[in-house]
């Protein structure tokens, strides 16, 4: 079964309280074994991988429960029910979300600042509290992954337009910030000239260049796929340059053939596609740079023991 939203988290929060004191971490492992949840989805992380969806949907399930003044922070990590709470148990609710929160004068009045600040923000399109099945968790690193999307592929047009060159200096710039070479200046150079003999770079694993890794660069527009012949021709480059392992980066995408011919060949040869690229660029901040930075801030409970 799926892990179900928060707020169909709500109703077992709340039940699982009934019994006095309880502690989250507790809840969360009783919900797990309750809901059957596999070991996979009990394990599934949310990025950036530091707690888990299930405990994540449990705890913002608790939080707006608190919210409606239903349950009660007791001490670190425990919480119990109210009276109000167990009002709202005894009257036997098939379902509480957000909408059945929404009757709580104190969930309406937390409710009101929350999209205040969005619309201060100038974050009008916020979903409606009501709708929301998402995490404000989840729905952030959603809106992340959407702009960070939107980003690679602007990545990956400007690539395009630049001169072929460009391209070369790139991938050569882009292993450098990843740490290969060391720190010497000169142990990333691009070739890319006539006579080049197959290939577009090298870098130097070693500040003293004991080790090498030779770089074969090729810019196609997306569907234009590389294809085994490609990869071999760049084997036999590595085998005239006496290296043991080189790198092929695309701007469009390998061909499952290419893929495979790659697995099989006697020299190390990683591929490296449009996708995987502007990943890459992105994460060593290659061709791209930090606009706003976003703190997300917890309670800190050491402070309050």
């Amino acid at each position: 079964m799926a892990i179900p939203d928060y707020q169909s988290l709500m109703l077992p929060v709340l039940t699982a309280s009934t019994n006095g004191e309880v502690r989250i971490g507790a809840v969360v492992d009783q919900l797990a074994g309750q809901l059957s949840l596999t070991p996979e989805e009990r394990a599934e992380l949310l990025p950036p991988g530091k707690q888990t969806i299930f405990s994540n949907r449990v705890h913002w399930a608790k939080t707006y429960l608190g919210k409606a003044a239903l349950i009660e922070s007791t001490r670190r990590g425990h919480f119990k029910i109210t009276l109000r709470g167990q009002q709202v148990l005894d009257s036997r609710p098939a379902r509480i979300d957000n909408a059945f929160l929404n009757q709580f004068d104190e969930f309406q009045q937390f409710t009101e600042k929350s999209v205040q600040g969005a619309a201060e923000g100038e974050h009008p399109a916020v979903p409606t509290f009501e709708s929301q099945r998402a995490t404000p968790d989840e729905a952030m690193r959603v809106a992340h992954r959407q702009i960070e999307e939107a980003l690679a592929q602007e990545l990956l047009d400007r690539i395009q337009a630049a001169p072929p060159d460009f391209f070369e200096r790139l991938i050569v710039n882009l292993l450098l910030k990843m740490g290969f070479g060391g720190s010497a200046a000169d142990a990333g150079r691009a070739l890319g000239r006539s006579g080049d003999d197959g290939v577009d770079g090298v870098i130097d694993q070693d500040a003293l260049g004991l080790d090498r890794i030779y770089i074969q660069a090729k810019r196609y527009a997306n569907g234009n796929n590389i294809g085994p012949g490609a990869i071999r021709d760049f084997f036999g480059s590595l085998d005239r340059h006496k290296a043991t392992k080189g790198l092929f980066v695309t701007t469009s995408t390998f061909s499952s053939a290419a893929k495979e011919t790659s697995e099989f060949l006697s020299k190390r040869i990683v591929l490296i596609d449009g996708e995987q690229l502007t990943k890459l660029m992105i994460r060593h901040s290659v061709g791209c740079r930090v606009e706003d930075t976003l703190d997300i801030k917890k309670i800190d409970e050491d402070f309050f023991d």
